[in-house]
């Protein structure tokens, strides 16, 4: 190659503009109930992992109020009015809260969306409180995941992670 030739290739790449690698965040993680008429229950949240630390009494404190996620609220949407756990809920979009505890879990559901920073001011906001079953799981969880179980028409919500899963039952009302 000449010396010229090489000399403009060399200044080509050195002037050509370098475009920054777009770096775009994934979708959170998304848990879905559909009923039978087609309506249904959306749950976005974050899904942070357990990197060895102790999760339930440790990183996240018994009888606190938990974001139960990270980072960015847990949202609840649906488009149909709902019984969970023997409280009414509204069709709507809401924000899921848990206060863990070792043989109790309470969720919470408020009408307040977007982005809450601690500390969360939910009390005036909230539409229900509501029971959770707690059962612990036969192996560690790595990672908080949200998921939705069919039963008998209706959805049973189930929050796992470490080695506990919390679940309540969803069933639409007329």
């Amino acid at each position: 190659m000449y010396p010229r030739t090489r000399f403009t290739l060399l200044l080509a790449l050195y002037m050509a503009p370098i475009a920054p690698a777009q770096q775009t965040a994934p979708p959170p993680p998304r848990a879905q109930c559909k009923f039978q008429d087609g309506k249904d229950v959306t749950v976005d949240y974050s899904s942070p992992q357990m990197d060895g630390r102790k999760i339930f009494g440790g990183v996240v404190p018994y009888g606190q109020v938990w974001q139960t996620g990270d980072n960015a609220p847990t949202t609840f949407v649906t488009n149909t009015n709902l019984m969970v756990g023997g409280k009414d809920v509204p069709a709507g979009n809401y924000t899921l809260f848990t206060i863990p505890g070792q043989d109790k879990w309470t969720l919470i559901l408020n009408k307040k969306t977007g982005s809450l920073d601690p500390p969360y001011r939910y009390e005036s906001s909230e539409l229900a409180r509501i029971d959770l079953t707690v059962r612990p799981l036969t192996s560690p969880r790595e990672s908080f995941t949200i998921a939705f179980d069919q039963f008998r028409g209706g959805c049973v919500l189930n929050l796992r992670w470490e080695k506990t899963e919390v679940s309540v039952l969803l069933a639409e009302t007329k």
